[in-house]
């Protein structure tokens, strides 16, 4: 049996009040729920927010007439900001258990736990078919991945200071209420013990459609969709140009991600051969919707060239009156001549393009941000480091142009190579006259000044990425150095190792 309390207690409350944010509770009508207040001067927000909307979206009319290309480009281009507008949205994913049986999570647990975080903390209810897969407050939400995976989608911040106290109060509330339910939350990238067999379905009419579809396009497809987790962070671009550098770094440094973040070696029990099973699943889950997109680095690359390809990737759904309708390798194309089989003489809104750039998983996609999608799952202070090292590389002008002159000679082929070692021998793999481990050294040094000097005080947060890349052993290496020592080959002891 693993303790599910105990573990960690008063970490999230230190942390939280150490970077300036005060903990207090605030009253509704009829529920009391955490107050956070990110301004550092001590004023309260007021209690009740505004909620945004969360994908999958859907107008309230279809649309009148058919959308355009230039319309398409101009949705992506629409995300430019000016620097000042910047901000930091993180996401992660973690796997629910019973503490008593290691067990995943089942729905009905699900459920309760979502319930009772909305009736305590003041979050509003997402449905689907009278059953609850989701939480809004604010631009925070809280989401099911399809085996009952529980992700926390972040407000867009300012700072990493912000950043990680969002992460710290989300982790707060979840603890306050499965702590009582006898559930725990595991930080690791895949899961390490329990079959496909044994992972829950969740409720929801999306991943019905992927499930189905998911192995006539690969092998590992439900394995991504059942037994993965991750976290990823979002950023910002101010034009085009901007746009551009940045997806090209992010594309080239994602398996310096990958290798720092590594941390899914077991499958069902046992070593599974790789640093980071979960990169590696991607690699044969759909290869249309997947990858390093080589096309980003053409001198002819920007807006529109990512819309061509985005249109050539065969859709899974449309959202029509609170239903997915099932359209699993049509073209987007034909949609926007009104020539989608399901629903005949329609066309498509931008809701709909947005919802179906949401179906794309390459390893940095674009929508009105960018996405760096590399990384595994971890415990809660690698939640927080994913940022700080994203954000000290890309938010700063000398770090990225640095970045730029560095990976400007890196071939298609050493990136797909990298791309695909990584997840076995991370920051080991054999690059150029060296190791990758090498490189991330470069790397972390510039990220470091990056954030040095927007001047937030924000170097903290990459402590825990500055000891992989010192030691050159990944997480995922430290764990299965205690599996094949004090764990006595037994992976059990993972879930408290890894335990929120």
């Amino acid at each position: 049996m693993i303790r599910c309390n105990g573990v960690m207690k008063n970490n999230v409350r230190t942390t939280l009040q150490a970077n300036g944010v005060s903990l207090g509770y605030c009253s509704s009508n009829r529920r009391r729920g955490l107050h956070l207040d990110f301004s550092g001067s001590g004023t309260r927000r007021r209690c009740k927010l505004i909620v945004a909307a969360s994908p999958p979206t859907e107008d309230s009319a279809t649309a009148a007439e058919p959308l355009t290309k230039e319309d398409l480009v101009g949705y992506l281009a629409s995300g430019c900001k000016t620097k000042e507008k910047w901000r930091i949205g993180t996401e992660h994913e973690k796997f629910g258990f019973e503490c008593e049986t290691l067990r995943p999570m089942k729905y009905e647990q699900i459920a309760e736990l979502l319930n009772s975080i909305a009736e305590r903390f003041d979050w509003d209810k997402i449905m689907e078919d009278e059953k609850i897969i989701g939480l809004k407050q604010g631009n925070q939400s809280i989401s099911l991945e399809p085996g009952g995976q529980f992700e926390l989608s972040g407000a867009p911040l300012e700072t990493l200071h912000q950043t990680c106290a969002e992460v710290n109060s989300h982790l707060y509330q979840v603890k306050a209420v499965a702590e009582e339910m006898g559930i725990g939350f595991l930080g690791i990238g895949f899961q390490p013990k329990w079959g496909l067999k044994d992972i829950p379905i969740m409720p929801k009419g999306r991943y019905e459609i992927m499930r189905k579809y998911m192995p006539k396009v690969g092998s590992l497809g439900h394995d991504m969709m059942f037994r993965t987790c991750t976290v990823q962070v979002n950023l910002d671009f101010s034009s085009e140009a901007d746009m551009i550098n940045k997806f090209r770094a992010g594309l080239s440094l994602q398996p310096i991600a990958t290798a720092l973040f590594a941390n899914s070696p077991f499958t069902e029990g046992k070593p599974n051969g790789y640093l980071s099973m979960r990169s590696h699943i991607w690699t044969d889950t759909d290869r249309n919707r997947t990858g390093m997109l080589p096309f980003v680095f053409d001198d002819s690359f920007g807006f529109e060239q990512y819309v061509d390809y985005a249109l050539n990737v065969p859709m899974y759904f449309v959202y029509r009156k609170k239903k997915y309708i099932d359209c699993t390798g049509m073209s987007f194309r034909d949609f926007m001549v009104g020539k989608l089989p399901p629903i005949p003489g329609e066309y498509p809104t931008l809701n709909d393009w947005e919802n179906h750039l949401t179906t794309i998983f390459p390893e940095v996609r674009l929508k009105r941000y960018l996405e760096m999608r590399g990384a595994d799952g971890g415990p809660w202070r690698r939640l927080c480091a994913l940022p700080a090292f994203w954000v000290g590389l890309l938010y700063d002008d000398l770090s990225l142009q640095s970045i730029i002159d560095m990976t400007a000679d890196w071939t298609t082929e050493e990136r797909d190579m990298l791309r695909n070692k990584v997840p076995t021998s991370g920051l080991n793999t054999p690059f150029r006259d060296g190791l990758l481990k090498h490189v991330a050294q470069d790397v972390l040094k510039l990220a470091k000044g990056g954030l040095e000097r927007r001047g937030f005080k924000e170097t903290g947060f990459l402590n825990e990425v500055s000891e992989v890349v010192n030691s050159g052993i990944t997480p995922a290496e430290k764990l299965l150095d205690l599996y094949y020592g004090k764990w006595e080959q037994n992976v059990d002891p993972v879930f408290e190792e890894l335990l929120y």
